[in-house]
């Protein structure tokens, strides 16, 4: 069965191989006839630039234009290119009399005379013609004498695009062969082509090729490896394309002659594919015998792989049979390395939350230890201090006047008091400013103000809400995080300007610190030995919130800082401040 079964796929694949390719080269011959085309259209704007780069072009500047193209090389395809002069009735006699003077006929034109004959309100009449073998049946015609023709070419005139018929014409140099004319009008260079008055007052004639599809089709199936593939080009008459079995338009190409316009036999595998003719739709049927996308090696492949198949599945078989007991304990192993894995993990997350929950109470300690300090200090140290002084001033003043030397040491010991004092309240804001105690927003105006007396930095305040009421938990740890920041940015910033802005957003606070600094370097916030912006994003994560640290290099940093908060109400506030 699995013999069978590689048979089978192997087949299948030399099938959808073959297909492919043949789908392939069919979309490679679209593509080089649609590029063709382009390069037809190409030659006939540029052809057009000629004439517009020009007041007038003679029959030898033309004939040397069209030599200096090298057609029979580089565009093989295009049999003809021609220039029709727009003329008005009124001027048609000046016109003729200027064509019959100007002594075409020695370089290979016949003699000059529009035809059909006849009065028209106006005339578009071929008067250049390369190669000039074709000048006979199509110099001086008039191309506007047919009401279609008048009709495309007035559109074309009008709109600038560039137009064609669609019908197949026959070629002068080839009758059996068929080919597609383009045509694109051609203006004045020197006035305006803004609105369809302007282009019909600039409006000169047209340039025109004529290209072989035969010559067209050729070329672009010059490279398709398989010779027996056939192409059918035909040109639909509407939108729609006519089904793969039943062609229909006009037939314009079939690389096979002898079997012209008949469908191909059975066995032969078939596409068509669209192409696109200045707006028209024409259609490329492409078919190839079966046999013909196969190498004479392909035949023996599915045999080949059926062989295979049969004795891998031996093979396959006994390694299997030897593997099984070994992948059995395998997974037992897996197993319970994958127990004791998640037993590991769940332990190691229990510890994160243990030492995480340790910390908080640590830092909640350390506040409390803070506080209990700063207290004590300025209830016991500090009033001692202060009772010292005033015996200390009661001492100068008593002995100013009376013991000078006494004046001055008693002097001397008041202001060691002050400078003791002062060592005492900068000890006393270390440890905790009691500030905090009138809330966070006087905390923030009082650690700036501070900031800006120790560094000389300008730095802003925005609360725009009025003074943030939280607990006491909420407020120490921003005004932390204020304290860290702003010491980060005055040893390492480099800044001249620095902002820090606190807004409610419902149930949380913001509090944003930004610098105009030099940013942070790549690897400093990893920095062996640094702990300060981790202590920020651990502090901030023990409350719950969220911490965004955003530098750019000379750009300055943004520390952003979230946290979820309790609002305590005014009165509730008040009652506690007037307690204190």
């Amino acid at each position: 069965m699995v013999g069978a079964g590689f048979y089978a796929w192997m087949a299948n694949s030399l099938e959808s191989e073959a297909l492919e390719r043949f789908r392939n080269q069919a979309r490679s011959i679209q593509y080089n006839i649609a590029g063709g085309i382009k390069a037809c259209t190409d030659v006939l704007r540029g052809t057009a630039s000629h004439f517009q780069a020009s007041d007038t072009i003679s029959p030898e500047s033309f004939h040397r234009y069209v030599q200096g193209l090298d057609i029979p090389h580089n565009f093989p395809a295009i049999a003809t290119i021609n220039f029709a002069q727009y003329v008005p009735d009124e001027r048609r006699a000046a016109f003729e009399e200027q064509m019959r003077g100007a002594n075409v006929r020695q370089l290979g034109y016949p003699e000059f005379r529009i035809t059909p004959p006849g009065r028209r309100p106006y005339y578009t009449v071929i008067t250049l013609l390369e190669p000039r073998y074709g000048a006979k049946v199509k110099f001086g015609f008039d191309l506007s004498a047919r009401a279609a023709g008048a009709q495309a070419l007035a559109d074309a005139r009008d709109t600038g695009a560039l137009t064609s018929s669609g019908v197949p014409v026959q070629l002068p140099e080839a009758p059996t062969q068929f080919g597609m004319p383009l045509r694109l009008p051609v203006y004045r260079a020197d006035m305006p082509l803004t609105t369809v008055a302007d282009r019909r007052a600039a409006y000169v004639g047209s340039v025109g090729i004529g290209f072989s599809v035969p010559r067209l089709v050729e070329a672009a199936m010059v490279d398709t490896p398989v010779r027996e593939i056939r192409v059918r080009l035909y040109s639909v008459p509407g939108d729609a394309p006519a089904p793969l079995d039943q062609p229909g338009g006009h037939l314009l190409f079939d690389s096979i002659e002898s079997a012209a316009g008949r469908a191909p036999p059975a066995g032969h595998v078939q596409l068509n594919l669209p192409l696109n003719f200045n707006g028209r739709l024409w259609q490329a049927y492409f078919d190839a015998p079966r046999s013909a996308l196969f190498s004479s090696f392909d035949a023996y492949l599915p045999w080949l792989a059926a062989l295979v198949g049969f004795v891998s599945t031996l093979l396959m078989y006994a390694l299997f049979h030897a593997q099984v007991s070994s992948r059995r304990r395998a997974l037992q192993m897996a197993r319970d390395m994958t127990r004791e894995l998640r037993d590991s993990q769940a332990k190691l997350q229990l510890s994160h939350q243990r030492l995480r929950r340790l910390a908080a109470h640590a830092e909640q300690i350390k506040e409390e230890e803070r506080k209990r300090i700063a207290r004590e200090i300025h209830d016991d140290l500090g009033q001692n201090l202060l009772a010292l002084r005033i015996e200390a001033d009661l001492l100068a003043n008593r002995t100013s006047q009376r013991h000078p030397r006494l004046y001055a040491r008693a002097s001397a010991t008041l202001k060691q008091i002050d400078d003791t004092i002062r060592s005492v309240r900068n000890i006393i804001n270390d440890l905790r400013p009691n500030v905090l105690d009138l809330g966070l927003s006087a905390a923030v105006e009082w650690q700036v103000t501070q900031f800006r007396k120790r560094s000389g930095i300008e730095c802003e305040v925005s609360d725009p809400d009025g003074g943030a009421d939280v607990d006491d938990r909420c407020a120490v740890a921003l005004f932390r995080v204020l304290q860290e920041s702003l010491s980060n940015i005055v040893q390492h910033a480099r800044a001249t300007h620095v902002r820090v802005e606190l807004r409610r957003l419902g149930g949380t606070l913001r509090m944003t610190i930004s610098d105009n600094g030099i940013g942070l370097h790549d690897g400093s916030r990893n920095k062996t030995g640094s702990f300060g912006l981790v202590g920020i994003e651990e502090r901030v994560s023990l409350l719950g919130g969220d911490c965004s640290i955003v530098s750019r290099p000379h750009g300055g940093t943004t520390v952003t800082v979230t946290i979820p908060v309790a609002w305590r109400t005014s009165s509730t506030h008040l009652g506690e401040f007037v307690n204190q």
